[in-house]
């Protein structure tokens, strides 16, 4: 018989022989399982958290902060600037002529978790109607638009979803001043959902930070300008602001703290593999302790001890891959399309859903098949190497 069809024979026998070891093979399934389902949970999470902030820029509109801020939150500029970037080369302007530059006023205020009851930060967002003009997606759902100098907000759908208090009509404490929730939009589940917006004017006022903003959105001709925007802005001494794409400025939030998600996800399901490994070493050992007589009787007759090594590794890859299926199946089931929010680059809350990818499935069952390998390469060593007067019943 050639070695091809002998490890054919052999790797038959050994897969036909799992229900007779029916426990010890299902608690490594299980064990395999629960760490694919858990190394998904996370990198559905940070894929999630990373598309929400990748999709919600426009890589022909520029945000431009303070020197060295790389956050909204830590920013500021004046009045005066916003008007030097008001009269920048570059820059879009209506059928009248008037420049699409938005001074935004960023502003942390607290919320309470609906699922949890906990507070958290949020963001309140002061914009003016050149604002909306630059944001292309904008959809008002619900509601109306606030007026002008007017303690009232919309809030974005995502918010709504995830933190009490926000529904149409109801009055909200925010910092010293009470608002009233006139209006609910919907911006194709960028990161915007996730704000409070109000007049610019009213939220400068009430949070007392008249003739300031921390940050500027300009509408651009097209991406390039960007970078004439940024020439542009240090040339100038009075502005020195620094200028990127708002595509730019939100992948890098994405990587930081999607990065951070990812590398707690890996580190906590290799430690779990620990366990699984370990599951698979006690389950394959015991398969071949369990047919040490057989193994040997066909080494007697013939059978090389590649077929027997062949056969037990198949066997173990064989449950780590169907841990690892049910392991994906499971976190789809649970995970994929969960809302959630987590701090964002400004340490306010962002909403997203977690996304689980086939890329990333692929990156679970390749963890599982790296249990399974390792799980029965040593007993798949000590298959091979069955004497074989074990035939004949002896140890």
């Amino acid at each position: 018989m050639s070695l091809a069809s002998q490890i054919v024979t052999v790797t038959a026998i050994n897969l036909r022989s799992i229900p007779q070891r029916m426990w010890v093979s299902l608690s490594t399934v299980v064990a395999v399982a629960l760490v694919v389902a858990v190394l998904l949970s996370f990198l559905a999470m940070a894929n999630g958290f990373q598309q929400t902030l990748r999709g919600s820029g426009a890589p022909d509109v520029a945000i431009l902060l303070r020197g060295g801020a790389g956050a909204e939150i830590n920013s500021g500029v004046s009045r005066d600037q916003l008007r030097l970037i008001e009269e920048a080369p570059g820059v879009v302007r209506t059928a009248e002529g008037k420049p699409l530059v938005s001074g935004e006023l960023y502003v942390i205020v607290d919320a309470v978790k609906k699922a949890s009851g906990t507070q958290a930060n949020i963001a309140l967002r002061g914009l003016g109607p050149e604002g909306f003009a630059i944001r292309d997606g904008f959809r008002l759902v619900e509601g109306r638009m606030y007026e002008p100098g007017a303690a009232e907000i919309i809030v974005g759908r995502s918010l709504l979803d995830e933190f009490a208090g926000f529904e149409l009509g109801k009055q909200v404490r925010l910092g010293t001043a009470t608002w009233t929730v006139v209006g609910v939009f919907e911006m194709g589940g960028t990161v915007f959902e996730s704000e409070l917006w109000a007049d610019v004017g009213a939220v400068q006022s009430l949070f007392r930070r008249t003739n300031f903003f921390q940050s500027i959105r300009a509408r651009m001709e097209n991406p390039e300008a960007v970078s004439a925007l940024n020439d542009y802005s240090q040339a100038d001494t009075r502005l020195k602001l620094a200028v990127k794409s708002e595509q730019a400025y939100f992948a890098d939030q994405a990587g930081g703290a999607g990065g951070f998600i990812q590398n707690l996800g890996w580190p906590l399901a290799v430690i779990m593999s620990i366990g699984a490994l370990a599951g698979a070493l006690n389950t394959m050992y015991s398969s071949v302790a369990a047919r040490t007589t057989e193994i040997a009787t066909l080494r007697a007759i013939g059978f090389g001890g590649i077929p027997a090594f062949v056969g037990t590794l198949t066997e173990s890859l064989l449950l780590s891959v169907v841990g690892g299926t049910v392991g994906a199946l499971l976190a789809y089931a649970f995970f994929d399309g969960l809302t959630a929010s987590t701090f964002g680059g400004s340490f306010t809350q962002v909403v997203f859903s977690f996304q689980l990818t086939p890329e990333l499935v692929v990156q679970g069952v390749v963890l599982a098949l790296v249990v399974g390998l390792i799980g029965g390469l040593f007993p798949a060593i000590r298959a091979a190497r069955v004497p074989l007067v074990a035939a004949f019943g002896e140890k």
